[in-house]
């Protein structure tokens, strides 16, 4: 009896990980699937991200670690797309972007600069749809 109100205890006060945070060993990631927004939607995956955006597309190029405090600051790309006819020989170079942000249970702040330019700071949400109106 003693032993099992000791696990029991445990279990009960053991610390569990935020909603959108995933502990890999000793390392925290931001959780895996669909982050929405206004004008933003990104999906997490194990090895890094895709990003959509109104008018853009990017690419986040290695996995969604976080610092002690929830933070992040990744390597990625931005691609910006135009409204309009696309020619078929028109490949858009990917420009070198940073993504940096916090996240605190199932909220996310996402920064995007290229260089020192800021592309936008988003809000997004774990599971939210997002409100994305493509530039076509």
């Amino acid at each position: 009896m003693r032993i099992s109100l000791v696990v029991l205890l445990a279990w009960c006060c053991a610390p569990f990980p935020s909603a959108g945070i995933s502990t890999l060993k000793d390392s925290k990631t931001i959780a895996t699937g669909m982050w929405g927004g206004e004008d933003i939607l990104l999906e997490v995956s194990r090895n890094g991200g895709e990003v959509e955006f109104d008018c853009a597309r990017g690419h986040i190029t290695q996995p969604l670690a976080l610092n002690g405090h929830g933070g992040f600051d990744l390597p990625g790309t931005f691609t910006p797309e135009h409204g309009g006819p696309v020619r078929r020989d028109e490949t858009p170079a990917p420009l070198q972007a940073r993504y940096s942000g916090h996240v605190d249970g199932d909220s996310m702040t996402l920064t995007v600069t290229l260089e020192k330019d800021n592309i936008g700071t988003f809000t997004l949400g774990r599971g939210e749809p997002p409100n994305l109106r493509k530039c076509r």
